[in-house]
């Protein structure tokens, strides 16, 4: 009941303010902690509505999920030489700066939904383990004239340091991504603080409340029920908690936006058949980022599944939206 009171209360607020766009430092923001008009989005016209998209192809709500399966078995052992060529590497950099926005500290809990290759989830361990050094040079540092005080404050602080145990836990539902994912990790060397699990991001198996941040990167618009994956991001978060959503979004530059939508449609297919032998699933993947809501419209969706202080920043001139919001 107060779950329910609290949503309420949120949308009166929302459709009493509007909308504040931010520009910054090169980096376009979607406006924060403001909530203007809005109404329900999801992707079924109607209640009882069974049909969805499949790229530009309509089709059967249960059909969606056993074709998007099928697509990314089809690719997963070409999924990242595939990304570099799509992206021109630029990939690499959308994923750094969503570590660098995220800024994790040890004994920080993830979990990285649709993460099946673990690029996500090897920047965070290695991101908390940079910190973890950071924090014991700071307190060498200030170990080199100390006084019996400092000596029994640096013990406490190297305590609470070790006890400090990061987890990043890859969830997905295709079981091909997860083994790519794993063969990753092993030829890596990492395997402490990572757990691989398969489930479903509009049914995940986790209890409520289990985790600081939730990432989903070039996924969620996969998923037949965005608004369903949304509701159980903010279920298994803990409060305080943080939703990230890296997704392809609306290209903001209209000179830029015509040379993409070339690239896209005419050359990513055709790499998809030189590289992995398979131009139909690329060729649904550049369909799916065209059906896939832009920036302000998935801010709000992000909204109405409950989440507070929402902003987005266009990255590579809106090519890719980086999400953001908090669970109160």
């Amino acid at each position: 009941m107060a779950a329910s009171m609290r949503l309420l209360f949120r949308r009166v607020i929302r459709l009493s303010h509007r909308n504040i766009n931010v520009t910054a430092a090169g980096v376009s923001r979607g406006s924060g902690c403001c909530w203007g008009p809005s109404t329900c989005r999801c992707f079924s016209d109607a209640a009882g509505d069974s049909s969805t998209h499949f790229g530009f192809e309509t089709v059967p709500e249960t059909e969606k999920a056993k074709r998007v399966y099928k697509v990314f078995e089809n690719v997963a052992q070409k999924y990242d030489v595939m990304n570099d060529a799509m992206s021109l590497g630029i990939h690499r950099v959308w994923k750094d700066m969503l570590l660098h926005v995220m800024h994790p500290q040890p004994g920080v809990q993830l979990l990285d939904v649709a993460g099946g290759t673990g690029d996500i989830a090897f920047r965070f361990l290695e991101y908390v383990r940079s910190q973890q050094e950071r924090q014991k040079r700071r307190a060498s540092r200030s170990m080199q004239t100390p006084s019996w005080q400092d000596i029994s404050n640096n013990y406490s602080t190297e305590d609470v340091v070790e006890s400090q145990e990061s987890r990043a836990v890859v969830c997905d539902i295709n079981k091909e991504m997860l083994k790519v994912g794993k063969q990753k990790a092993d030829s890596l060397g990492v395997s402490a603080g990572l757990s691989w699990v398969v489930g479903d991001a509009e049914e995940l198996p986790f209890d409520d409340d289990q985790f600081d941040i939730y990432t989903i990167a070039f996924g969620i618009r996969n998923v037949t029920h965005i608004d369903q994956a949304l509701q159980e991001a903010l279920r298994v978060l803990k409060p305080g908690g943080r939703f990230m959503c890296l997704e392809f979004s609306k290209v903001t530059n209209p000179v830029l936006a015509r040379l993409y939508d070339a690239y896209s449609f005419q050359m990513i297919p055709v790499l998809g058949e030189v590289i992995a032998g398979d131009w139909k699933s690329y060729q649904y993947l550049v369909e799916s980022i065209r059906k896939f809501p832009d920036q302000e419209e998935f801010k709000g969706m992000i909204e109405d599944a409950g989440f507070y202080c929402v902003q987005y920043y266009n990255l590579t001139g809106g090519v890719v939206a980086l999400h953001s919001g908090f669970k109160l």
